[in-house]
């Protein structure tokens, strides 16, 4: 507003003033006008400027954020997979909070950058309340800046080194105590193993979850490493690592090897006449998905440290594998991380109607002690850690391109930040 000149004669000022304080009570009815009228943050017709969503009276958008090309597509395809399954049967039960779920995909192309530039695009351009997505450690150190920043909402699958926790975060496969230490020790327990050879690909991942590995072995389980190999993602030449473990002749081969280089490690072990039969090898990265590629020849009698496996024989499984097969066909498999990926949608629908809205507060102040007792692995419950409760299981690869389930422990409680570990 301008002031009225005071160079003008005494009426033409208060007329010029009577003038202005029309225009601001007119504002101010308006203001209030529209407010009245302004639709509540859970019910508008359009994206809520309150809570900043996308958000209609009958759709919600979320968005997925996985590799669907490049090295990791080959792992990550079934994450992709499974959280469109479950989002799929939750719109056919009715959606949430009465809205049907409408998807945005990004492809993180197995690159972090890409990732944290896809996490943004969604967050601030898409307005979406929750993301289902990534993989690699890598990837998710990637966006995690981004969801905090942003205030976003991410379901994370895959199993991982721990050591994090995140208001912004759920982490639906298994941290380290669960998978890591719990794998290791049924590994001494049952094998006797004293002498390891750690391996891996190069980034965070494999590197903390073997600096972990070495910990426990060598304090808790009073064991030796006697070799620690890292390749770049993508890799596919292992003659010389082949040749220091036939060196070496370790109890144990502890392998942390992810995406497209299983194919040629584990074809390329074989064909050196490193086989189950003459080499212990526990993986915490092979799951059916890549085993699918790898070829169940070419690994079977190793064995796998898994909170899941297809062939788990239960009701909830069985019902899970059969609507994946109808969905994605015959010859599709799931894994570890793709049955954790889709717990995730089902985990956030729970937690949005415990809440009764979609803002990412409350839907993170609702999730803390939710169960899901239709999850295909069995049971899970959320902890206040933002972990799943969870078992670990031991697989033994077989010929098929399945895995036979030897063990199966009690229910863990996560624990991201072991003493002693970090």
């Amino acid at each position: 507003m301008t002031t009225p000149s005071l160079r003008l004669p005494y009426s033409a000022r208060i007329a010029a003033l009577l003038g202005a304080l029309l225009v601001i009570l007119s504002g101010c009815q308006s203001a209030k006008g529209s407010t009245e009228k302004s639709p509540s943050p859970e019910k508008g017709s359009t994206a809520s400027p309150a809570s900043n969503m996308a958000l209609t009276d009958t759709e919600v958008t979320v968005g997925q954020l996985h590799s669907a090309t490049g090295t990791m597509a080959i792992s990550e395809t079934g994450s992709i997979q499974a959280e469109r399954l479950a989002i799929d049967q939750i719109n056919e039960s009715g959606g949430i909070l009465h809205r049907k779920i409408k998807i945005v995909q990004e492809d993180g192309a197995s690159d972090w950058p890409t990732f944290a530039e896809k996490a943004k695009k969604l967050l601030v351009q898409d307005k979406v309340p929750s993301v289902f997505g990534c993989w690699t450690s890598a990837s998710r150190k990637a966006v995690l800046p981004v969801f905090e920043k942003e205030n976003g909402l991410l379901y994370y699958p895959t199993f991982y080194e721990g050591l994090e926790q995140s208001k912004n975060v759920f982490y639906t496969g298994q941290e380290a105590t669960q998978q890591i230490l719990a794998g290791l020790d049924w590994l001494n327990k049952t094998k006797g193993a004293k002498t390891y050879f750690l391996i891996g690909s190069d980034y965070i991942w494999p590197r903390t979850s073997n600096k972990i590995a070495r910990k426990h072995i060598e304090n808790v389980l009073h064991g030796t490493v006697v070799g620690e190999e890292y390749y770049p993602l993508g890799h596919t030449q292992f003659g010389s690592l082949i040749n220091k473990i036939k060196a070496q002749k370790p109890d144990a081969v502890y392998a942390i090897v992810v995406g497209g280089s299983n194919v040629s490690f584990y074809k390329q072990l074989k064909a050196a006449g490193v086989t189950a039969e003459n080499q212990t090898l526990l993986t915490i990265s092979v799951t059916e998905d890549e085993l699918l590629g790898i070829g169940g020849e070419n690994m079977v009698g190793f064995y796998a440290a898994m909170k899941y496996f297809q062939s788990l024989d239960n009701d909830n499984n069985k019902k899970f594998v059969e609507a994946f097969k109808a969905k994605y066909g015959p010859k599709s498999v799931i894994g570890d991380v793709t049955q954790a990926a889709y717990l995730g949608p089902w985990l956030w629908k729970a937690a949005v109607e415990k809440a009764e809205s979609f803002e990412v507060d409350k839907v993170v102040a609702a999730s803390p002690g939710i169960e899901l007792k239709t999850a295909p692995e069995g049971y899970v419950k959320v902890h206040e850690n933002h972990h799943l409760w969870s078992k670990l299981r031991i697989g033994q690869a077989q010929v098929d391109g399945q895995y036979k389930v030897l063990y199966e422990s009690d229910l863990i409680e996560p624990n991201p930040f072991p003493k002693g570990y970090q």
